[in-house]
Parts: C-alpha cells; structure tokens; sequence
C-alpha cells in the first residue's frame, strides 16, 4: 500500500522509488508483447524526446489560449498534420477542414455526436451504427441521451450499407462507420454509407480513432484498402488518435470537421455567471499541455518518412502474426489480416479463454473478446512496430499454447455458481455479490487469479449483466486504501 499524502514530506528518491516498484507489477508496455492498450514503435530514444516535451508544457492551460499561444500554435500544427494525413486541405476535396485536439478518441466521438445532435432541434435524435462501431459510441449516446440505432454488419464483419441507409430516418442526426474497426481491424464500406447520409442530409463520422494514423501508410506500401477520408464525398468528420498509430503519450485525440458550421455546434460557451466567461471547444476546461507537446515533438521528431518505416514494420508483423496462426492447428483467423489487427478463433478442444492464460504465461498478453450474438469469443492481437522484433517467436509458443490448452481442458465453474449466475439480473448485482464472486473465483484485491474462469463466467451472460458484474467488479477494485 502507498500513502498519497503522509503526515511528513518524502524525500524524492524514495518517493521515485516506491512509484518504480509499483510500475514493476504492471504488463510490459515495451517489448512487443502486449497486444493492447499501448502502442510502442520501439525506436530508440523516442521516450526521451517524448518525456522532455512534456515537460516542458506540463503546467500550460488549455483553458485559454489567448494566455497560452504556445499551445495553441502546437494544436493547430497537430491538426493541421492529421487532416493532411487525411486528405484535406489546400487543393484537395476538403480545403475548409477544421478540429479540435482532445484527449482521447472516447471524448473526440462524444464530441462528434454532441456537435450532431445539437446541430438539429429534434426532441429525440437517433444514432445509426453498425455492431461493430466502438462501444464510445453507445457511451456518447447514453451521456447525450440521443437514441442509438445499432445495425447487424453483413458479410466480411463489415458495416452493410444497405441496411445502414434503411436505418436513416428523420430524427437521425449522425451516422458512423469504421476505419478500421477495432475488435476485428476491418474497414467499413465508407463511401456506400457516406453517400446513403449524404442523400438524406444527414452528418456522417467516419471513427479512424484506431488506425486512422497508419491506414495511409499502409496504402502508400500497396495495402488494398478502401478510401475512407476526406477525399470521400459525404464524410462530415473524422477522429484519430495520436496515442495510437502517431505513437504519441497518452492520451491526444483529433477531430476533424470539414468545415467550421459543421464544428461549431461542438463548443460550449457560458456567460450567464459573474465569473470569467466560458468558451470550450473539447469537453475539459482546464487541460495540461504536456501531452500536447509531446505529440508535437513525437510527431516532428518521427516526420513523414519515419511513419512510413514504422507502418512497414507492422505489416510484415502482422502478415509473421497470422502466418502462425493459420498454420497452428486449433485456431484460425476470424477476420481477415488486411489492417494492423489479427483476431483469431478457437477450434473444437480448444478452450478460447484458457488459451489466452497459456500465451499470458509465455509472455505473450493477449485481448480476449466475448462472444456476442452470432459471433464466438476471439482474441484479439493489436499489432504495432515493437512486435516486429518478436513476431518469429509468437508461432511456437502458440502451438505450445494449443497445446497445453487441450491438456488442461476447458474451464469447469461449480455447478452451483453457474446456477447462480444462470439467475441473475442487472438488478440484483450488489457490492456483496461481487464481492462473493470474486471469492468463489479466486480472485483477490489485486485482481489476479484465473482470467479464463473470470472470462468463461461473463461469457455465459448476457451483455446487460456482463456490464454489471464488470462495473461492480471494478468498484470493488477502487476503493481507498486506509
């Protein structure tokens, strides 16, 4: 246990010490062996500048640039980049592109639905989406209390168009679609739903947020991708992420609108109080520049031609990643390898969940994704440059993951908690539930134990009683430490 605020002052190397130590316990965020949440180009001394950066901007306010220039001319140098990168600006289909620096693609979508929504006066605007759009979507909906419209995708995992256009109707503010999307890294058919809203004068999003920043790359090195940027007719905005694919620190989103009208909706602005007036383009007020200028130095410091280096690595990573798992026996791809995610499935005797465990334990960590309508449970591999140095180890520490995975068998809950979990509602999740179940699990204050029983128990509920077991198992993680 740490202690925030102790009665006397820590001298700072013990300080830095105890921070060290509990870093320790956390999963590798370089090496090429984490498969999500961080992206690592690993190229030398990036960090560094990265680091020195942020320093240096760490106590700027975003809350007022006109105080602050040096944050503003950084934001605009990172939009500018992205709506370049994204086929707008001088000379192209989208001159007039504006945006907005936020801190993560979950507030650029939010962003992107608020601006929509209050572009209209409907009583009860609605949002269409495919399945398999980011679950911030259905989180910006819930916050914004706008209707959301999710629509089946059709053949590939990808958006169907038609059914996305019959889904338009007179109170739909926004529609949106993938580039890729993220539990299966395929592109949606932007151009035949771009064109569907378009028709019907509806704003349409194109969520890039994942690979928005290497998708042009990989195009430039011969990828067959669809368009799906500016340069497409009907496309409204757009948001990428820098922490991802720009290889920025967390956490520095971007979302672009093809013209200022279409952004303006976006700002919040308050004068009706004897205080300052306020005027926000994002959804914080006070912002730190830290990571804002550390997105800058990133991206100078990596420049055009370093990201082309960096997406060639991937995609070789990628092509040695599948490789391995269409050659193991007992797992195949579920989705095709086309972006910079390979999502792979579980053969008969092969438990997905007790697999993912096997490749923890050789070092590889792993996203397993639960099953959801027609589509079983897969595991998920987000593929950046780091894992070029390691990819050619992945294929035998897979088979033998198959492998141990069919001796060990699949995972075997007690009847009893199966039947209790058989009867559960949202409802009826309480704190000393969870708290029971995390017992019955294994699973102590440090949320260890078996992730494949934890995975195995979600697997088996609906996803209304998923989210409430998950939220009450998180809040028992979050708790003070006295």
């Amino acid at each position: 246990m740490i202690e925030a605020l102790p009665a006397n002052g820590v001298p700072a190397e013990q300080v830095l010490a105890e921070l060290r130590e509990l870093r320790a316990a956390d999963l590798p965020t370089h090496g090429g062996r984490l498969f999500a949440y961080v992206y690592d180009p690993a190229v030398a001394g990036l960090d560094e500048v990265a680091r020195a950066a942020y320093a240096i901007s760490v106590h700027v306010n975003g809350l007022d640039p006109t105080a602050f220039p040096s944050l503003l001319a950084m934001e605009n140098a990172l939009v500018t980049s992205a709506a370049r990168l994204l086929g707008a600006g001088p000379g192209t289909a989208a001159p007039e592109v504006v945006g907005s620096v936020t801190g993560g693609g979950t507030e650029s979508l939010i962003l992107a639905v608020k601006a929509a929504r209050d572009a209209h006066e409907i009583e009860r605007p609605r949002l269409v989406v495919p399945s398999t759009a980011h679950a911030a979507f259905a989180k910006a909906a819930h916050y914004l209390r706008v209707a959301l419209d999710v629509v089946p995708v059709g053949a590939g995992l990808r958006a169907d168009p038609a059914a996305m256009a019959a889904a338009i109707g007179p109170d739909t503010v926004l529609v949106a679609a993938s580039a890729p999307s993220y539990a299966h890294g395929v592109v949606d058919p932007i151009a035949e739903i771009a064109a569907a809203a378009a028709e019907r004068g509806v704003r349409f999003h194109v969520d890039a947020c994942f690979g928005g920043w290497v998708l042009p790359y990989l195009k430039r090195l011969g990828a067959d991708l669809p368009d799906f940027d500016f340069a497409v007719p009907g496309v409204t905005s757009i948001s990428v992420d820098l922490h991802k694919y720009a290889y920025a620190p967390k956490g520095v989103s971007v979302l672009l609108h093809r013209d200022a009208a279409l952004r303006m909706p976006q700002y919040f602005a308050y004068a009706d109080w004897p205080g300052y007036t306020m005027v926000n383009p994002v959804i914080s007020s006070t912002r730190s520049g830290g990571p804002i200028a550390a997105a800058v130095a990133t991206l100078r410091h990596l420049g055009d031609d370093g990201y082309l280096r960096l997406a060639g690595k991937t995609r070789d990573a990628v092509e040695v990643l599948a490789s391995a798992v269409e050659t193991t026996d007992g797992v195949h791809l579920f989705a095709p390898a086309e972006t910079s995610v390979v999502c792979l499935a579980a053969g008969p005797g092969v438990d997905l969940f007790v697999l993912a465990d096997e490749l923890a334990a050789r070092g590889w960590h792993t996203q397993p994704q639960l099953a959801y309508g027609n589509l079983p449970a897969t595991i998920h591999l987000t593929v950046t440059a780091a894992v070029g140095e390691t990819a050619d180890g992945f294929a035998p520490d897979l088979a033998a993951a198959v492998a141990a995975t069919r001796a060990r068998g699949p995972v075997a809950l007690p009847p009893e908690l199966l039947e209790a979990a058989g009867a559960l509602t949202p409802a009826m999740v309480t704190p000393e539930l969870i708290e029971g179940l995390a017992a019955g699990l294994g699973l102590g204050d440090d949320a260890g134990g078996s992730m494949a029983a934890v995975n195995t128990l979600l697997d088996a509920a609906p996803p209304a009683l998923r989210e409430a077991l998950l939220a009450g198992f998180l809040s028992l993680l979050q708790r003070p430490a006295w």
